[in-house]
């Protein structure tokens, strides 16, 4: 198994740190030919992006594989299925089902046996809009917005117990940072 497969399945904290540590020390060997641009060595700025795509998909995986983890064994429930429910949550008069992909940036294919789940649990309805019976409006139960509450604050006391070791006071530069870097990968798609 190659060092970057290692590093997503490896169970232990230290196993992942050691897996990611190979992937850094390979960069360093592999990257693409140097050319330097405006006095910057090109080379140094592939291995940093990169690194920091790691980095970024490493903290998804690991705090997502936990969150999943806990949903399955505390609530019998999938992150999906708890997706769908925070954005209802956000629009209490319900949300065309159409809107909903887009949302959660997946697409409808994918999100349909989610919401038929949903629908069948009796977390979620389903009814045709009377302006127009071919759209559909999702609306979220009482019984629905009970569990979601349930499970929203156990998803907030977990997320609190991860990222309890990283500094309170570096939370909000951290947020700006990935907003900025969220806002630079946008413009760089919107430029293709």
């Amino acid at each position: 198994m190659n060092y970057l497969a290692r590093a997503f399945t490896k169970p232990s904290a230290s196993d992942r740190q050691e897996a990611l540590w190979e992937i850094d020390l390979a960069l360093a060997k592999e990257s693409p030919p140097g050319v330097a641009r405006n006095g910057v060595d090109q080379e140094a700025e592939y291995r940093a992006q990169t690194r920091l795509w790691l980095r970024l998909l490493a903290c998804t995986t690991l705090i997502e594989g936990e969150l999943r983890r806990r949903f399955r064994e505390e609530f019998d429930f999938t992150m999906p299925r708890f997706d769908v429910l925070a954005q209802l949550d956000r629009e209490p008069s319900g949300l065309v089902l159409g809107e909903l992909p887009k949302r959660l940036m997946v697409s409808a294919g994918n999100l349909t046996p989610i919401v038929d789940r949903l629908v069948e649990d009796g977390y979620i309805t389903r009814t045709p809009s009377t302006l127009d019976r071919r759209v559909q409006i999702i609306c979220m139960t009482v019984e629905g917005r009970k569990a979601f509450r349930r499970m929203a604050k156990g998803h907030g006391s977990w997320l609190a117990e991860l990222l309890a070791e990283f500094p309170a006071d570096r939370l909000d530069g951290l947020i700006g940072d990935l907003d900025e870097l969220k806002g630079a990968v946008r413009d760089a798609l919107q430029k293709r």
